[in-house]
This record gives structure tokens, sequence and C-alpha cells, in this order.
């Protein structure tokens, strides 16, 4: 993985600092910002394939960030919060983050969070496909490219985003549970996962639905799951 790069964002130097030892020992090229403002400007200058990015910053604050990045790029975001609530995490992934740990974190989960985000970034994926492309009554996917269409137009997702669509539209029809989605997509054990899945899910529906409250494309089998209407 010596060709990835990724980006720490964090107002606290020695934390920076730390990542980024964790980091390199791994083989991977990394970036150091302080805040919001810093990363963004860095993310138009390098090629940056994945970013570790703190909640509570000055200038621009990582949810802030998480929102500029996601009006240009796909890149993996990792939410760091400091928090235990559930209210940072939640509010990362609703703008757009892929993933959330807390601090203080276990450098050993920090580490595959990143290797699992980087490996579902730059392969094609692990689903077995026998197409490149499938529609679905104007809904297009492009495995190839990993592109998403409604009525030829395209629409911006996150990595996970698309996983998650990619896994539903292949297996049209079929439903899966909340456990069955969070380790397809996520590639790990799902433990409380409801709302992360949830959150997803909603974002999608906004996304690729005209009406997202009576949703065309992803319908919710209640009691059951989520599946793509054929």
């Amino acid at each position: 993985m010596n060709q990835y790069t990724v980006l720490v964002v964090d107002d606290d130097k020695e934390i920076r600092d730390g990542i980024e030892i964790y980091l390199r020992n791994e083989g991977l090229i990394v970036f150091k910002a302080q805040d919001g403002i810093e990363a963004l400007e860095i993310i138009n200058e390098q090629e940056v394939h994945l970013i570790l990015l703190d909640v509570m910053m000055p200038r621009m604050d990582g949810i802030s960030a998480t929102f500029k990045i996601r009006e240009q790029k796909n890149i993996p975001i990792i939410i760091l919060s400091a928090k235990s609530e559930d209210t940072d995490k939640i509010l990362g992934l609703q703008v757009g983050a892929d993933d959330y740990i807390t601090k203080p974190f276990n450098p050993l989960e920090l580490i595959a969070r990143v290797k699992s985000q980087l490996r579902r970034y730059v392969t094609l994926g692990q689903f077995d496909r026998k197409n490149k492309t499938i529609d679905l009554n104007g809904l297009t996917i492009d495995q190839e490219a990993k592109e998403v269409a409604v009525n030829g137009e395209r629409v911006k997702l996150t990595p996970i985003e698309y996983k998650i669509v990619e896994l539903l539209m292949v297996n049209a029809g079929r439903v899966f549970s909340i456990s069955d989605i969070y380790e397809r997509v996520w590639n790990e054990p799902c433990y409380n996962a409801e709302n992360t899945v949830a959150v997803h899910i909603r974002k999608i529906r906004e996304k690729i639905e005209i009406d997202p409250k009576n949703p065309r494309y992803l319908k919710v089998v209640w009691g059951i799951g989520y599946k793509m209407e054929k």
C-alpha cells in the first residue's frame, strides 16, 4: 500500500505526529493539516486517497470541511471524534463521511479502518459481477467507472454510498438485512450498526429518488431490511 496517501487533519500536533508514525510504518505517504481550510488547500494540490479528519478544530471544523470536500471529491473520510456521543458521528455520516473512530483510539483499530477504506476506494470492489452496466428503470450503475446515474444524470455518491447501491443493484429484488449490508460493505462484523446504515440509506435516497419519502428504487421491507426494486 506504499503508493497510497493519507491526509491527517487535527489541530493537535501530537495527535497528527502520532498518527503519522503509525501510517508511515504501514508504508503510507502522509500529509498533515491543522484545520479544515489547510486540508482543502492540500487536497487541491496533492493526490489524496483517504482523509482522517478531526471534528473540533479552529477556523473550519471537520463537519464543515467534510461538506466542502463532498462538493467536489469522493475521497474516503474517517471522522475522528473526541466525544463518545453519537451526535458527531451521525452528523459526520450525514454530510458525507464514510466511517468514524472515537478518541482515544486503538492504533491497531485505526490502521485496520484505514486499510479497509483504502481497499474499497482503490479497487473495483469484491462483488461478483456479470455485467459492467446495470439499468433499473432509469437508475443506472457503471461498475467499471464506479458511477451512478438517474435518467442519464450522474449522481455524486461517497464510496460507501456507492458500494451500498452496487450491492443492492447487482442483487436487485433480493432483501438484505441491516447486518448483511454492513458486513458486506464495511467488511467487518455488525455491532449496533443500525444508525450507521440508516444514515447512509437516507442520504442515498436523497440523491437518487425524486421523492425520498416515497422511494421508487430503494425500498424498505419492514422488519427485514432493504432491497432495490427491479
